[in-house]
């Protein structure tokens, strides 16, 4: 704890050191020119939201009259949400020349010292959205404007010794703040890179059009990997990390596989089995439990499902190891369907037939090839009322659905039935009521 006091006690030593040393002395002397310096900042502060208020909605209404592209629209628009800070970086600029043009500039210097500090933040702020994910570029900006800031005041060396100072010893490993510090910002920022740079190779390989779908995924998790792995190590290698330290954090890594990370990793190898195997690709029609619809996406650990009524089911990989998983377009994009009918007994069943088949045959999605994918129907037996038929048809695009086509073709059966004459009957029954006879009052004549 006294290491501790001593070593605040230095870095704020040297930091007024460092202040004095850019001419900023703690006394009566330059007492009353720090209160003119602030009544100038809070004069700018007053400016620039006056004038912000007065200007923005007509640089707004300019914007919107424009025809850019998204990427200027995008750049104008971070512009728009910051012409208060631009106004009061004028302003305070304004001011620090007729404080220098009338006076000497150590009397000025706590103004310079704002103004170059909004000055940097302005700067950062704008170029830092060139980051799309809000997250990063907010990160980013905060660690630039405050490097930028030690460099203005003039405390960078001091505030870097002092970070490395506070540390934490494991036997041959030191870990200080200021390599914690390093190590977030530098693997933030190599993060960033190795997932725009594995979105451009993966972009590159969904475009060759030699691989099939399951192997442009395989190799796109792949390279991802791989990016990932490489930024991992060549962020070890910048903040000086010793590669042995790897042993002790995969040994953990390990363990922790073993107790409660089992079914994260049959997922994983679940999901390379799916990619290597070649059974579902992106497209496929497939039939899980309850589930049906078309796969949208493979990913490591799940695989995506859209159904017919927009609802999307994110279903693990060993699901579709371990469970009994129907693929309606594995081979091909040929689906067969069966409609179930019958007719009165007074129709002819051959007349029947033709018909049915017909009626298929009307329908857009219905396709007919000689030999292999025909439409057909065929009597299946005789019922209490009607005579049963079966009508089977192929489609090739079951994406499209399912239940659909079916209600088309029982519509289409219902039309051609009673252009013809053809009756669909229903159950009835017949009642006989009978009255039995009375033998006092002899027979009923």
């Amino acid at each position: 704890m006294d290491a501790l006091n001593e070593q605040i006690a230095e870095f704020w030593t040297g930091l007024l050191a460092a202040l004095e040393s850019q001419g900023l002395r703690f006394d009566g002397s330059f007492l009353g020119w720090t209160i003119v310096q602030l009544a100038i900042i809070v004069l700018c502060v007053a400016l620039a939201l006056v004038a912000s208020r007065l200007f923005t909605p007509r640089f707004e209404t300019w914007i919107r009259s424009l025809t850019l592209g998204p990427r200027r629209l995008r750049f104008l628009a971070t512009v728009l949400r910051r012409v208060h800070l631009i106004f009061l970086t004028v302003f305070l600029w304004l001011g620090v020349v007729a404080m220098q043009a009338y006076t000497w500039s150590s009397r000025s210097y706590f103004l310079s010292l704002v103004t170059s500090l909004v000055t940097a933040w302005l700067v950062i702020s704008i170029s830092s959205r060139i980051i799309r994910s809000r997250t990063l570029a907010r990160l980013v900006a905060v660690v630039a404007w405050t490097l930028a800031a030690l460099n203005i005041l003039g405390i960078y060396p001091q505030t870097m010794v002092f970070l490395d100072s506070l540390a934490i010893q494991f036997n041959e490993f030191r870990l200080s703040a200021l390599m914690a510090i390093q190590a977030a910002i530098v693997f933030s920022l190599l993060a960033w890179l190795a997932t725009l740079l594995s979105r451009f190779v993966e972009q590159q390989i969904q475009g060759i059009d030699e691989l099939t779908p399951t192997m442009r995924v395989l190799l796109g998790k792949l390279v991802r990997v791989a990016i990932l792995i490489l930024a991992g190590l060549i962020g070890l290698s910048l903040i000086g990390l010793d590669f042995t330290v790897l042993t002790v954090l995969s040994g953990a890594i390990g363990l922790g596989l073993g107790f409660g990370l089992q079914k994260v990793v049959s997922n994983l190898v679940s999901g390379v089995i799916l990619l290597l195997d070649k059974s579902i690709k992106p497209g496929d029609v497939i039939s899980v439990g309850d589930t049906f619809g078309w796969i949208t996406s493979l990913n490591a650990r799940y695989v995506s499902v859209t159904m017919r009524d927009g609802r999307e089911f994110l279903i693990p990989n060993e699901d579709l190891i371990t469970q009994q998983v129907q693929n309606w377009s594995f081979a091909n994009q040929y689906v067969r369907l069966d409609i179930n009918f019958g007719v009165s007994y007074e129709a002819d069943p051959h007349e029947v037939k033709r018909l049915a088949v017909e009626a298929a045959r009307k329908h857009k999605r219905v396709v007919s090839i000689e030999g292999r994918y025909n439409a057909v129907c065929h009597v299946v037996g005789f019922g209490d009322s009607s005579v049963d038929f079966v009508l089977r048809f192929w489609i090739k695009d079951p994406a499209g659905g399912l239940t659909n086509v079916r209600g088309d073709i029982f519509l289409n059966l219902w039309d051609t039935f009673k252009e013809n004459g053809i009756a669909i009957p229903y159950p009835h029954r017949e009642v006989f009521v009978h009255q039995a006879a009375d033998k006092s009052s002899g027979p009923i004549d």
